[in-house]
């Protein structure tokens, strides 16, 4: 009996013992090890420190300085917040709950430009037609369509509406003024509608190892070839809020020959972002890939348009946008430039 004892005691320490080496330890959850979890994670895996001349080492000593594990959370959020900041990119979020960090200085010391209410009033009127996410009326002899988020899905159906009226006018204006970006497979729907070719746009990278310099190498993004395309031409506006899938589907129409550029640059947003979470539940997500156009300029910093036009507060005091008045000119062959 005593020997069974024995043995059972022996059993059950083993299988204690096994239970230890099998069962990975809970991630520790103390304020500096937080830190240099998430720095580290951009680190290795952050697409524009060379691009941006950003030293990651040195914004490492700056702000795990200001950290101790007995930091309070809503403290070592905001050093958190503070050292992502650097990174200058509207790609860039903490999110812990109760708050999430965030930098809108891409759009934030240049002009609006656009004004949806006047838009509304004034070009769509009452009587415009809803195609999915696009709405659309007629502009004297124009269809002017009205995109106002990627992350609104637009369908072959949504899509084909809109090319057979426009067939109708003799040009189309697009304004995704304001389109904040969304779905990478929105825009390539909406370009593939004035293409009946595969055409490249532009080129993508990944970053995939911790030196700056490591990345895969470069890809074509290439816009698909459409069915029943719209050939006639096309202006698209932009404005410096039009960010991410917006820079993109931006720099699509820009190597189509019958298209032109109108407005302000885009706001940039070229890296795709990926995403991450903290031992302490905290999420946040990056930038790890770059995007450049055919020529080689970075998307991130924005594409640059055909024609760089402000909105005039004087227009729009008379209920007028003169960006889509110029584009107006510019389809009806009277622009003077």
């Amino acid at each position: 009996m005593v020997k069974n004892i024995f043995l059972y005691l022996i059993f059950m320490f083993v299988i204690s013992s096994c239970d230890n080496l099998l069962l990975p330890e809970e991630p520790s959850t103390e304020p500096l090890e937080v830190f240099d979890s998430l720095w580290e994670d951009v680190y290795e895996r952050y697409s524009f420190f060379e691009h941006k001349d950003i030293d990651w080492q040195e914004i490492r000593t700056t702000y795990r300085a200001k950290i101790s594990n007995t930091i309070s959370t809503k403290g070592l959020f905001d050093v958190l917040a503070e050292m992502l900041f650097e990174l200058k990119d509207g790609h860039v979020n903490l999110n812990a709950g109760f708050d999430n960090s965030r930098n809108w200085e891409w759009y934030q010391d240049f002009p609006d430009n656009y004004d949806q209410n006047l838009i509304e009033k004034r070009y769509l009127g009452r009587d415009f037609w809803i195609s999915g996410p696009l709405y659309h009326q007629f502009l004297n002899n124009v269809l002017y369509v009205n995109y106002r988020s990627f992350s609104q899905d637009i369908s072959e159906g949504n899509l084909q509406v809109v090319l057979e009226r426009a067939r109708q006018g003799r040009g189309m204006i697009i304004d995704v003024r304001s389109n904040g970006g969304g779905s990478l497979g929105n825009a390539y729907t909406l370009a593939s509608g004035f293409t009946d070719t595969e055409v490249v746009v532009a080129k993508k990278r990944v970053k995939n190892g911790p030196e700056v310099d490591d990345f895969s190498s470069w890809e074509d993004l290439k816009i698909p070839a459409g069915e029943n395309i719209y050939e006639g031409p096309v202006v698209v506006l932009t404005n410096r809020r039009s960010y991410s899938a917006t820079t993109f589907f931006a720099q699509m129409m820009k190597e189509l020959p019958q298209v032109i550029l109108i407005g302000d640059q885009t706001g940039g947003g070229g890296g795709i972002p990926v995403y991450g979470e903290l031992s302490n539940g905290w999420t946040y997500r990056f930038s790890a890939t770059q995007t450049i156009d055919l020529e080689g300029r970075q998307l991130e910093d924005g594409v640059l348009v055909d024609i760089s036009i402000d909105q005039s507060p004087i227009s729009t005091l008379r209920g007028e946008d003169n960006i889509i008045t110029t584009a107006l000119q510019v389809l009806m062959g009277s622009y003077d430039g």
